[in-house]
């Protein structure tokens, strides 16, 4: 019988979601939740399910996972009862904008029956998978690296620069850039920084010094008000006379030396879902609560990440060096 999953959340994330279950024979949807009737509704028909009023009517449906769509700052609520009920969870990024809170989670899942993903979905991009197999193969020894990301702007939907939902700009998109620096880089042990408030209510302009475990050292800038000029997210890494750059999710270039041809991945025709990586992720999410395979994004990697960006804020707030891992409450 197929796997019955409840969608919260008709946004923009829901959406994608649902319509890439959706064609997964492994699975049905048994609704779709929102707090705003006409969303769900909206999606249900689209997808072929029911719009239905709440997390509790999810369950009553039949949900045996759930999947976590909502703005930011409501993601802990719907994913602690959904562990405690016993059921699969995927939730969209970030796992919580607290570190308290993301502590509850991680804790929630070490103990859960159900399996606990987090919607990292860069780490199932082909340009930045196409980086860590350049690392893994020992072909790229990373040592100085250097990221950015331009959000264009914080006003689609409006409510990305109210940092009541979003748990504050670095939750947002950048907390993406965040987690591929672990994955590519290994894990932070300090971090240093500046920002600026220009534009919009909060701080919305950052450059951030990482440094690594490993030894490797990176920059960091995000901006909030950069417009969506192309490549709006880039990762350059450097190895010994050798290197690999990322632009956007839609071309990778790596340089195995000063006077060798270089290689180049091509994603710009990909489809969009598997283009940014949430086909794969959605398939290996079903993968895990099936059995088949761990969840490939952890409730260990959701708690580090949050521990980052509170680092972060820390950093920039302080003005201080800031050493991981923080102290834990």
């Amino acid at each position: 019988m197929p796997l019955g999953i409840g969608i919260l959340g008709a946004g923009f994330m829901g959406g994608i979601h649902a319509r890439i279950l959706r064609t997964d024979d492994r699975v049905r949807l048994v609704g779709i939740a929102d707090t705003v009737a006409a969303a769900a509704e909206r999606l249900a028909a689209e997808v072929d399910s029911r719009a239905l009023p709440s997390f509790e009517a999810l369950l009553d449906a039949g949900a045996q996972a759930l999947y976590v769509c909502t703005p930011n700052t409501r993601h802990v609520e719907p994913v602690l009862r959904a562990l405690e009920a016993g059921l699969h969870v995927f939730s969209e990024k970030p796992m919580a904008t607290s570190l308290a809170d993301a502590q509850k989670i991680r804790e929630a899942a070490r103990h859960a029956r159900g399996v606990y993903q987090l919607g990292f979905n860069r780490r199932f991009a082909g340009v930045y998978r196409f980086a860590r197999r350049l690392i893994e193969q020992g072909r790229l020894r990373p040592l100085v690296a250097q990221m950015k990301h331009n959000r264009g702007e914080l006003r689609h939907p409006p409510w990305t620069s109210e940092v009541a939902v979003t748990g504050g700009y670095l939750y947002e998109t950048p907390v993406h850039l965040l987690d591929m620096a672990r994955h590519l880089l290994g894990e932070v042990v300090e971090v240093q920084g500046l920002a600026r408030q220009s534009v919009y209510g909060e701080p919305d302009g950052f450059v951030m010094l990482l440094r690594h475990e490993s030894g490797v050292i990176a920059s960091l800038t995000s901006v909030a008000h950069a417009s969506w000029l192309f490549p709006y997210e880039r990762v350059e890494i450097y190895g010994e006379h050798c290197a690999v750059v990322t632009e956007g999710v839609e071309r990778v270039t790596f340089s195995p030396g000063a006077h060798e041809a270089a290689e180049a991945l091509d994603c710009l025709a990909v489809p969009f879902e598997q283009k940014w990586g949430y086909a794969e992720e959605d398939r290996s999410f079903i993968d895990a609560v099936l059995g088949r395979s761990p969840p490939p994004v952890t409730a260990e990697d959701g708690y580090r990440a949050t521990e980052l960006v509170e680092a972060c804020y820390r950093a920039v707030r302080t003005e201080q060096p800031v050493r991981l891992p923080l102290a834990e409450g």
